[in-house]
């Protein structure tokens, strides 16, 4: 039969070929409709056994769940923890999962966590770079693994059931939003403070850094007297450079000063990593700034502007103490004699220390020393 006429020949085809060629031509086509048959033919199947297969479903994740938590516990010598309904959170040599995976074991300084109805606050100061975020985030991480049924890092645990756990950490703003970054910070704190019971656990880190010195001073102390209250009375551990912030304990039931410790050498600093009872006055930042490679010119005029500053603030005395004495003591006129030593405070304020010889501090040391003994 002829099939097709071309410029020079004629083209021919039998029946047998004219079956081959169809049956090639749609083999693609007969292949994905059986494929699709198939399917749906498997699908049906499966329809009827889906109860049995969503089980075995869930079953496999658990069990995967389970094995990687316990694969990890016994690598890690995790602990098992307890659970009680008091508000008490026992953790005794805790430790961060992934710094500690990340540096070493050996590396790492693991640290105890202690609250309680009595301790309900830590105010927690130290160094920069000394390990306060890192303390903070092991103790809720300790708390969520416990809460998901995982034993945890440490040598011992007492977890007390939490209903949430709150952070503010980190610095970030909302460019899109219109919020900067203090804005951020401040919605976060009302969105904490709004939600927190007795029951959560809160972790707050530098609250109040985005504005003036005594306008973060102050929200942040008011922060520690409400959830101190009874209103909140949270578990919150509360990481500061406020140190004015110390004066509370002893003064606000619940609240209670640790710090992370640090070793001096020099003009350097040795991060010990230990977290200790007890307030720190001292931030260290200009010895960061140094380890962080700020010029050196820039490190020396810094240690005589914080020189200058510490004495300003030793002659105007403790902030965090004038603010816990009351009004009528602050209002307290002075007395006729108190006019010498502050004409002598005055005149020792307005030394330039920086620019004098030592002969000529030494013979003005003299001289103030003779007017302090005539007062």
């Amino acid at each position: 039969m002829r099939k097709q006429t071309l410029a020079n020949c004629e083209r021919f085809i039998t029946e047998e070929l004219k079956n081959l060629e169809n049956r090639i031509l749609g083999a693609e086509e007969n292949a994905v409709r059986l494929e699709y048959d198939l399917f749906v033919e498997l699908r049906e199947k499966l329809k009827g056994q889906l109860p049995r297969l969503q089980r075995t479903t869930q079953a496999l994740k658990a069990l995967d769940v389970l094995l990687s938590m316990a694969e990890v516990a016994a690598e890690r010598d995790y602990v098992r923890p307890s659970l009680n309904a008091d508000g008490r959170y026992d953790i005794e040599n805790g430790r961060h999962p992934v710094v500690e995976e990340s540096i070493g074991r050996e590396k790492f300084v693991p640290n105890d966590t202690h609250l309680d109805g009595e301790h309900r606050v830590m105010i927690i100061t130290g160094p920069n770079m000394a390990g306060k975020s890192t303390y903070m985030r092991q103790t809720a991480l300790i708390v969520l693994m416990a809460h998901m049924g995982s034993f945890v890092p440490a040598s011992k645990a007492d977890i007390s059931l939490t209903d949430r756990v709150f952070t503010r950490i980190g610095a970030s703003d909302d460019l899109f939003g219109g919020q900067s970054t203090f804005m951020v910070e401040m919605s976060e704190m009302a969105t904490i403070l709004k939600y927190a019971t007795q029951n959560s656990l809160i972790l707050l880190d530098e609250v109040g850094r985005g504005t003036s010195t005594f306008d973060g001073l102050a929200i942040a102390w008011a922060a520690v007297e409400h959830i101190a209250s009874p209103k909140c009375g949270a578990r919150t551990l509360f990481a500061t450079h406020y140190h004015e912030l110390s004066e509370l304990e002893g003064s606000l039931n619940g609240v209670v000063n640790y710090r992370i410790t640090a070793k001096e050498q020099g003009d350097d600093i040795v991060f010990l990593r230990k977290i200790v009872p007890g307030g720190e006055d001292r931030s260290y930042g200009i010895a960061v700034a140094k380890l962080a490679g700020l010029p050196a010119a820039l490190i020396s005029r810094a240690r005589q502007i914080m020189a200058r500053l510490e004495v300003d603030d030793q002659e105007r005395g403790s902030i965090g103490k004038s603010i816990l004495v009351s009004p009528k003591a602050k209002d307290r006129q002075m007395g006729l004699l108190d006019e010498a030593p502050m004409a002598l405070a005055n005149e020792i304020a307005e030394l330039d220390v920086v620019s004098m010889t030592p002969i000529e501090a030494l013979n003005k040391l003299f001289e103030l020393n003779e007017k302090a003994k005539r007062i």
